[in-house]
């Protein structure tokens, strides 16, 4: 006899959350539950605040996205626990009209046709300061266990799938020298790798023409950075600490270091850097020349690991860590 399996059932939102205000904002607000979001949609997501006043509307969820290279790049939640309504779409205009840069997730039980291709168009006609995102929230249980969120992308800015594939639309390549043609590409060849491992570092980076790649890790001022030493041949991945108590939450980090070297698996390097305000928690990979494009698969694959290592290691203890 084969092996009894359980059966997915599908929850009405409702039976968990009656009502949005009370109920699945401050739900979606927790950190653990805007991470599963923004991983559905390749975001770094961190709390700002809840039925907060932008401007002169206000927002469910208002966060920052600590993957954007923008410090000042909002992204505004509209929750519905309904079908979407033209209430709300009108909400998100009113959002768009009045910041200078901001993305947009509307979540919502069912997008009529309509809605979605409104964000469709939007996502055509707007510059990529601005990012619409439609998303449908789910509930599932097998048999007596919890219900589980699931959420499902339905509307996307047209560029996101093809960040790393559409080149044309990071740079303007002619204008670019030798050196920085090979920097994007290599970045690029990266960001595919990462894609492929789907772990907790996305992949979907716009690759930029420098000697350094950045991800987030799920707190501002800490950044995991993958770097190319082209004269040394050696390449790094490595926990980033910027900001005004980068030195204080660098010990908070070195006290424990028996116990994350152990979870990690082997020794990293702890660069307080005393001559700068940053501080970095680094491994290296000698023997390895970024300009050796055949070798790029080995270096590709070597700060995939490591860089997903990392995130998984540190950042629980990112997040966790407080400021006296």
């Amino acid at each position: 006899m084969g092996m009894q399996l359980g059966r997915l059932e599908r929850q009405e939102l409702r039976t968990v959350w009656a009502n949005e205000a009370s109920g699945f904002t401050p739900w979606l607000a927790q950190a653990e539950n805007l991470a599963i979001l923004g991983q559905t949609l390749g975001l770094s997501l961190e709390l700002e605040a809840q039925e907060q006043a932008v401007g002169p509307f206000r927002a469910d969820i208002l966060c920052r996205d600590l993957g954007s290279e923008e410090a000042e790049h909002w992204v505004l939640i509209e929750n519905q626990l309904e079908r979407t309504d033209h209430s709300h779409l009108g909400q998100l205009l009113t959002y768009a009209s009045g910041l200078e840069a901001v993305t947009i997730v509307w979540v919502a039980a069912r997008f009529t046709e309509e809605h979605r291709s409104t964000l469709d168009w939007l996502n055509r006609i707007t510059d990529e300061r601005f990012r619409f995102f439609g998303v449908e929230v789910e509930l599932w249980r097998i048999g007596n266990s919890q219900a589980a969120p699931k959420f499902n992308v339905v509307a996307k800015p047209n560029h996101w799938s093809h960040a790393v594939k559409d080149a044309a639309r990071a740079i303007d390549r002619a204008e670019l020298s030798d050196i920085r043609l090979l920097q994007h590409d290599y970045w690029a060849g990266l960001n595919e790798v990462l894609d492929q491992t789907k772990g907790p570092v996305a992949g979907n980076r716009m690759p930029r023409p420098k000697a350094r790649a950045r991800f987030p890790i799920g707190r501002q001022d800490f950044r995991l950075v993958a770097t190319m030493f082209r004269l040394d041949h050696r390449i790094r991945a490595g926990l980033h600490i910027t900001g005004d108590e980068a030195k204080h939450l660098f010990r908070l980090l070195q006290h424990e270091h028996q116990a994350i070297e152990q979870k990690i698996g082997y020794l990293l390097q702890w660069e307080e850097l005393p001559d700068q305000q940053d501080c970095r928690i680094a491994v290296y990979q000698d023997n390895a020349d970024p300009e050796n494009q055949p070798d790029w698969p080995r270096q590709h694959d070597w700060l995939a690991q490591r860089l997903n290592e990392l995130h998984r290691v540190f950042a629980p203890r990112v997040r966790a860590l407080e400021v006296a």
